[in-house]
């Protein structure tokens, strides 16, 4: 028996795009991967039990090899075979986040091959307010990029494509020259407080609502600019172009500056019905229209990579990248949610209700936001609720000594510990109420001054009745979100839920019981950086959508239905929490002043 010497991995294709093998050298592996071709190919080739390898020869494209066989106990002497043999195909999905760039690199199963992550600093300069270098990311995603490289041993020419998640809202402002004007204004900075009043004045809230369908809140990109331009003349005179986070990064890769629809449909310069910038709201703040970067789908590419930048990170000079998604729809098309009414909740410090839909549909009340989807001709519902898991974190954080204790004790997380304790506590946690607004709240209640609060404390109460109505009180916040979308007519018939929270089996429970719907746990935890990938496998014709692209590279791990006792005994609880805020409205206002 002869064979050459085979390096690295090989992966076998069928013409079902099926892994019929993947291995490492030829010497270690081929009798492995021969059995496994013949047991899977019998019917084509004809074989029964190979019995010896004879002869092997790889070539570039082509794998021919002869073996002896017994086919049904009869030697069937010699045979010669020539089959295909592909490089496995990879994406590349980047992550660009508030703390930190995630890189993923995923096959088309989307099994991830390898992952890096690299954090940067959050800038506070003055209070309420928060900034990032943009040079930061792009330090971050290099990095990334060569250690998922060295890792995974991968040829970054296997790399089909890059996709791209991103922190949404913030504003990168660059010059003539395409260098950055200023640190970035982020997501979750609050100077612009005073601006939204005047731009919702200027325009007029029914006129806005009717150009953009959201209201101007301090998170949005069009405040950051006005405020740039009313705060920091001399900056703003320096602005030629108004880019996303996301959209900074795959620029530095591919030297395009563009944007994609879902990240344009949060800047609140978007008109999200007609898929244009809105001349309503740019001629009305005087915003020039050439700031803004031509639009594309999320899925189409967007440039390629550089010359310079091949050298710089490893990859291959030459592979697209596609526009990517702002941070939820990446995340949504990570977890599968791409079709109308189906639903994703993430569970993270912050809670997200997040609902597919086929059409542009918008909460007169403005209690939801409307944005473009990553999907073409979908849009999206999205409830965000500040302080979900951040909730449980600051009960962790003040009260919980003798659980972190425990936990160390134990070698285990507190947060199993937390669960334990709640799960002992009965359903309603014995009329104790928590109410989740520790830093105001944005949906369905469009309210700064919100505070959280305990209702109905009694000596009866334990800290397994505070543990569990806080757990309780985050998912009534969360039904309170999907409500809404229930009365745009969505009919939601599963939850896809995500974060840290969802992990917890008691957790997930609760919010079957309280949503009244399934929920599904997917294997993969990657979210945004996963859906950046499977946008990448669409743009680069792995594969021909992506609602095709999620059905082969996202797996359900588990599901869990409502309990009807459960959904019935939940019930007047979830009735008597909803009377609680417009209740204490007045008081939290109150409570704020009081402590300034």
């Amino acid at each position: 028996m002869s064979h050459r010497q085979f390096s690295g991995i090989l992966i076998v294709i069928d013409d079902q795009n099926e892994v019929i093998f993947r291995g490492g050298c030829f010497s270690s592996h081929f009798n492995l991967f021969f059995g496994y071709v013949a047991a899977r190919h019998d019917h084509k080739f004809g074989l029964g039990e190979i019995t010896e390898v004879y002869e092997i020869e790889v070539r570039a494209d082509n794998l021919r090899f002869t073996v002896r066989t017994d086919r049904f106990g009869k030697q069937n002497g010699i045979k010669t075979i020539t089959g295909g043999v592909q490089v496995a195909a990879h994406l590349l999905g980047i992550d660009v986040g508030t703390s930190g760039t995630k890189t993923i690199l995923v096959d088309l199963k989307g099994e991830v091959i390898a992952s890096a992550a690299e954090s940067y600093p959050l800038l506070t300069p003055k209070p309420g307010w928060t900034e990032q270098d943009p040079e930061d990311w792009w330090r971050a995603t290099k990095k990334t990029i060569r250690k998922v490289l060295k890792v995974s041993g991968v040829n970054a020419k296997s790399i089909k494509g890059i996709g791209f998640s991103g922190q949404m809202h913030g504003s990168v402002f660059l010059n003539r020259d395409h260098e950055v004007v200023r640190p970035c204004l982020l997501w979750n900075d609050n100077r612009t407080a005073e601006v939204c009043e005047e731009v919702t004045r200027h325009i007029g809230q029914k006129a806005l609502h009717k150009a953009v369908s959201n209201p101007c809140l301090t998170g949005f990109t069009l405040p950051k600019v006005v405020w740039l331009k009313k705060h920091e003349p001399r900056s703003f005179e320096k602005v030629r172009h108004v880019i996303l986070p996301k959209d900074y990064v795959r620029f530095r890769l591919t030297g395009e500056i563009l944007t994609e629809v879902s990240d344009a449909a949060g800047t609140l310069m978007y008109d999200v019905r007609n898929n244009n910038w809105s001349g309503t709201i740019l001629d009305g703040l005087g915003i020039p229209r050439e700031f803004l970067p031509e639009v594309r789908g999320s899925q189409e590419v967007c440039g390629t990579i550089t010359r310079m930048v091949a050298k710089e990170t490893g990859l291959a000079e030459g592979t697209p990248c596609v526009g990517g998604a702002a941070d939820q729809p990446a995340g949504a098309v990570g977890t599968g949610v791409v079709n109308h009414g189906q639903v994703m909740c993430s569970l993270g410090t912050s809670g997200v209700v997040f609902a597919a839909t086929g059409a542009p549909q918008v909460d007169p009340k403005e209690r939801l936001h409307t944005f473009n989807h990553a999907v073409p001709d979908t849009w999206y519902l999205m409830g965000c609720m500040l302080s979900a898991g951040g909730s449980l974190a600051w009960y962790r954080d003040h009260f919980a000594d003798s659980e972190r204790r425990e936990a160390r004790k134990r070698k285990i997380d507190v947060y199993e510990i937390l669960m334990e304790k709640a799960a002992r506590a009965p359903i309603g946690s014995e009329g104790l109420f928590f109410l989740p607004y520790l830093t105001g709240e944005r949906s369905p209640h469009k309210d700064p001054y919100a505070r959280g609060a305990f209702v109905g404390l009694s000596v009866r109460s334990t800290p397994d009745h505070l543990i569990r109505s806080i757990v309780e009180g985050v998912t009534f916040g969360l039904r309170d979100c999907l409500e809404v979308v229930r009365q745009q007519k969505v009919n939601v018939s599963e939850v896809r839920a995500t974060g840290g929270g969802a992990r917890s089996p008691f957790w997930r429970q609760v919010l079957a019981d309280v949503l009244q719907a399934p929920i599904a746990i997917l294997e993969s935890e990657e979210g945004g950086a996963m859906g950046g990938a499977i946008l990448a496998s669409v743009g680069s014709g792995e594969y021909k959508d992506v609602q095709q692209a999620c059905s082969k590279m996202l797996k359900v791990k588990s599901r869990v239905k409502p309990r009807k006792k459960n959904v019935a005994d939940y019930e007047p609880y979830y009735e008597a929490f909803t009377t609680l805020y417009p209740t204490l409205k007045r008081s939290f206002r109150m409570c704020v002043d009081l402590g300034a």
